[in-house]
């Protein structure tokens, strides 16, 4: 005679194998489809800073000492003031998300002048990201919007030793036409996303109208919270 017990403890152990597989299935299903929507949600607010168009109008930029400055598109532009370095970038917004600027470092980049051919492979510090920390925090909200052109601003004044350093070292850099590297950190409206993109100050020739008016690029992209794209 059949044991009616056995089959119907091996019938429903059976049924909740089943039933627990389908769920496990069925959540794995639910994790990978919130996981796709939320990666569409952010490239919906991804931000990409490269430089403007030369075509873009130009930004005429107020400091807080009341030095002015007309940045046309798709340039640069350093200058010496009195106890002041002032660095402009004319940016255009690629991405698809607003770009909220939140700090910059700047450095000299004594391997190019302008009587040279730039080797920026000789420089593997600058093949590698920076450190948070040496970020000096943007001074004012600075906001680039998706598919549009603004800029960015950045100042080395003599506010203690440190700074007056820096400040003469950059001055330097400037008379003597060095290339300049500027990263700039950035992120999404929502304050993640953040990406740091290191660009490349390249003063013109001689015969240009305006010396202050720099040549810019941009040459590398770093995402800090998700994968590198390389």
């Amino acid at each position: 005679m059949a044991d009616w017990a056995t089959i119907a403890e091996v019938s429903t152990a059976v049924g909740t194998l089943v039933l627990a597989t389908a769920t496990f299935g069925a959540t794995r299903s639910a994790n990978r489809a919130a996981r796709v929507a939320e990666r569409a949600f952010e490239a919906r607010l991804r931000p990409l800073l490269v430089p403007s168009r030369t075509e873009d109008p130009a930004e005429k930029i107020m400091w807080g000492d009341q030095h002015w400055t007309r940045l046309p598109g798709g340039r640069a532009s350093v200058e010496l003031g009195e106890g002041a370095v002032y660095l402009t970038m004319a940016l255009r917004n690629v991405g698809s998300g607003m770009a909220v600027i939140h700090g910059w470092r700047a450095t000299p980049s004594p391997g190019y002048v302008l009587e040279r051919q730039p080797e920026l492979l000789q420089h593997p510090e600058l093949q590698e990201r920076p450190d948070l920390d040496e970020f000096r925090a943007q001074g004012r909200d600075l906001y680039v919007p998706p598919g549009d052109s603004s800029f960015w601003q950045g100042a080395f004044r003599d506010r203690d030793e440190r700074d007056e350093r820096e400040r003469e070292e950059m001055a330097d850099a400037i008379r003597r036409r060095e290339m300049i590297t500027v990263f700039l950190l950035y992120g999404d409206y929502e304050g993640g996303q953040r990406t740091i993109s290191r660009f490349a100050l390249v003063p013109p020739g001689e015969q240009a109208d305006d010396p202050n008016i720099w040549i810019i690029n941009v040459n590398r992209h770093w995402n800090l919270d998700r994968s590198d794209p390389r």
